[in-house]
């Protein structure tokens, strides 16, 4: 299966014709409902294969409890021993649910043991429905490989039960309805740990130095914009469509209430010279560990005109690759892709955490996490970036959690950049053009800071009227 890992290269080079390097990262949280009384699931498992090119656990979740279940509510855990260096991509074959109604993200275990680091965890839309009292889910015949197809290794693997060929219920996978555990043992007997009810700060938002910009600019001509330290590309070159114009003009700023917005507008009419793909970044390159966070909203379809182009829709970092395979290139990534592309045919958001790349013969080293649903509508982009670990959140939620092994070693830079893959997901030569807005962007250097802080530092800008503030010192 192709992977965006593989067709990223492109973008990367080109990204570092604009600006010297890219940098993000940001928090939120938001509280789960609690599992009503009467609420409660088991989880049937059986194994479909025990070679070494793919993981194949087949999963049903049963309503034992005395009222209904909305499925929306459930989270399944699959655990296993991940093999070194690996990402791992996940695939739904077939569910009586409906595999577009299934999500199915990657997580690392807090307290890794011999048989488990990593997890699979399954989740339901709205579409999925709810389980009425003693209904099941039917077959959810699901699967996960390693992202370059290499071989791997489920013996060592804590939720896979080889002699397990009929559906039967598991312990070693484990449900929660609302964050609340409710079947199950995790690895090491701990419980799964549902995420914590977020509280007001205790403490002021925190000072220190910090990036924040609410966009709040006449067009992209705009002096300010330049004296910001942004740089609204205009060269040409990749990533996407061959031929394509990075057009300047198509990044524009209005009042959406009381916020100004700054608005991505990407269109084509089915021809490369006709394609017009957008992106505004960071001339500096001086953003390594913190806390960042923007408000970003992706769109599913077109302002006008018919749908169905392979759009990427992004927020990501980058530093420059001083040679193949160099260990000090870091990249980290949100990538929405509203028509799917990659191999993907639907909807998908990746998270993606790159150590270093070879452009050819192409090889990369990275570790992502991704979701299978629709994310159009505003969303919280968080990512967080210590000394240890890498961890991005999705409106309050963590969506993937990456390891030590690809924090980076230099400064990065700022983007955001929406462009289209290429002119095959639809072949319409009738004009159509895709949007993407940011609400803002923040950066505090060197502070992990909670969700809470992350919104009161935010809304404390905002209420003292400071619409930009810059005091992260120049790299050294």
């Amino acid at each position: 299966m192709n992977h965006p890992t593989r067709n990223r290269n492109l973008r990367i080079r080109a990204t570092l014709a604009v600006a010297a390097v890219t940098g993000l990262g940001a928090t939120a949280l938001t509280a789960l409902p609690a599992a009503a009384a009467g609420e409660a699931v088991t989880v049937q498992y059986r194994q479909s294969a025990t070679g070494s090119d793919q993981v194949e656990p087949w999963l049903k979740v049963v309503n034992t409890g005395a009222s209904s279940v909305p499925l929306s509510q459930v989270k399944v855990r699959y655990y296993f021993k991940a093999d070194a260096g690996a990402s791992y991509t996940y695939a739904c074959s077939w569910a009586v649910k409906g595999c577009a109604n299934l999500t199915g993200t990657f997580g690392s275990l807090a307290n890794p043991t011999a048989t488990a680091d990593r997890y699979l965890e399954i989740g339901f839309t709205a579409g999925a429905g709810s389980l009425a009292p003693g209904a099941d889910t039917g077959d959810m015949q699901l699967r996960f490989h390693r992202s370059n197809w290499q071989p791997l290794n489920q013996n060592d693997d804590y939720s896979f039960g080889p002699a397990q060929t009929t559906y039967a219920n598991w312990s070693k996978v484990t449900a929660t309805v609302g964050g609340v555990p409710v079947w199950g043992t995790a690895p090491a007997g701990s419980e799964p740990t549902p995420t914590p009810t977020p509280t007001g700060p205790t403490t002021p938002p925190p000072t220190g130095a910090a990036l924040f910009d609410d966009f709040d600019y006449t067009g992209h001509t705009d002096p300010a914009i330049n004296a910001h330290g942004w740089s609204v590309r205009s060269n040409s070159g990749g990533p996407g469509v061959p031929g394509a114009t990075w057009a300047p003009e198509n990044v524009t700023f209005a009042k959406e209430g009381t916020n100004s917005i700054m608005n991505l507008r990407s269109s084509t009419a089915g021809t490369g010279e006709s394609t017009r793909h957008t992106e505004i970044l960071t001339r500096a390159s001086k953003f390594k560990n913190g806390t960042y966070a923007a408000r970003v909203r992706f769109s599913d379809a077109p302002v006008s005109g018919p749908d169905g182009d392979r759009v990427v829709q992004t927020f990501f970092t980058i530093n420059d690759l001083k040679a193949p395979m160099a260990d000090d290139y870091a990249e980290y990534d949100f990538e929405y892709l509203p028509n799917g592309g990659w191999g993907e045919p639907a909807n998908i958001l990746y998270t993606t955490s790159w150590e270093t790349y070879r452009p050819d013969p192409w090889e990369a080293v990275n570790q992502h996490s991704e979701a299978r649903t629709s994310y159009a509508g505003w969303h919280d982009l968080v990512l967080t970036i210590d000394d240890s670990t890498i961890v991005y959140y999705v409106d309050g939620q963590e969506f993937g959690r990456h390891d030590a092994r690809y924090l980076p070693e230099r400064p990065m830079s700022i983007n955001f950049n929406q462009w289209l893959i290429d002119l095959a997901g639809q072949t319409s030569t009738t004009p159509r053009s895709y949007d993407q807005k940011v609400d803002y962007v923040l950066h505090v250097k060197d502070q992990v800071l909670t969700p809470a802080q992350v919104a009161a530092k935010v809304g404390a800008y905002r209420s003292a009227g400071t619409a930009f503030e810059d005091s992260v010192p120049a790299a050294q």
